[in-house]
């Protein structure tokens, strides 16, 4: 897996404070920010994140690049709504050299395990391989590819959304895959905003696990946001 940001609002935590301080301020955005001293920024943002006032959140927002997952994880990835997404096209890709697949880590520890599931890649990729000598479009020959389809995908969210995002796929009970990924993207973003994503994470990070009788049981590692 690879994560890359590829771009983010130029100083987030300013951008953000400013549309929470027009609110209340005679002068324009522009003016407030340029001028609105960093200490009033902080203020500003310890009142919002204190508050649950989230809608200038959306002001700021993050641009990903994710390669090497798998489609299994894109599938999870975009029912998060408020987003946009871009990813590579089976249609109209035609992977002619093969294709790349991410093998689950309990899968691969075992010999067993392991050799079935490759002889499902192998028959999958030689079924694709077969149709597109036949003729068969790349859109309908795509049917036999598997959900272990390596895949790219480029990923922009608000910091609100990615807030939320974080909170369910930073948790221990997410998908281990959308959580290493949510993970790399904390690891990224946290630097850009850090009073922001101070607190950035699963629930537990802030507070009791929300999950009930499907709690992990596990209190989440503060390692992992290191």
């Amino acid at each position: 897996m690879q994560v890359e940001l590829l771009y983010h609002t130029p100083d987030p935590e300013r951008a953000i404070a400013t549309a929470a301080r027009l609110c209340y301020a005679p002068v324009g955005a522009s003016e407030l920010m340029e001028t609105m001293p960093e200490e009033r920024v902080r203020s500003v943002l310890s009142t919002i994140m204190a508050s649950g006032h989230f809608s200038t959140l959306e002001h700021a927002s993050y641009t990903f690049a994710v390669d090497g997952v798998s489609r299994a994880l894109t599938h999870q990835l975009v029912r998060h709504r408020l987003a946009s997404f871009n990813q590579q096209s089976q249609r109209y890709v035609k992977f002619k050299d093969g294709i790349e697949v991410v093998k689950p880590g309990s899968v691969e520890a075992s010999a067993e395990a392991s050799a079935v599931f490759d002889e499902a890649m192998a028959a999958a990729e030689q079924a694709y391989a077969s149709l597109m000598e036949l003729g068969i479009p790349a859109e309908d020959a795509r049917f036999v590819l598997p959900n272990a389809a390596e895949t790219k995908i480029v990923v922009t969210m608000n910091v609100r959304e990615l807030l939320h995002f974080f909170e369910l796929r930073c948790c221990n009970r997410a998908q281990w895959e959308i959580r290493e990924l949510a993970l790399r993207m904390l690891e990224l973003v946290r630097p850009t905003a850090p009073y922001v994503f101070m607190d950035a994470g699963a629930s537990c990070v802030r507070g009791a696990c929300p999950e009930g009788k499907m709690t992990c049981g596990t209190p989440y590692e503060k390692v992992v946001r290191e």
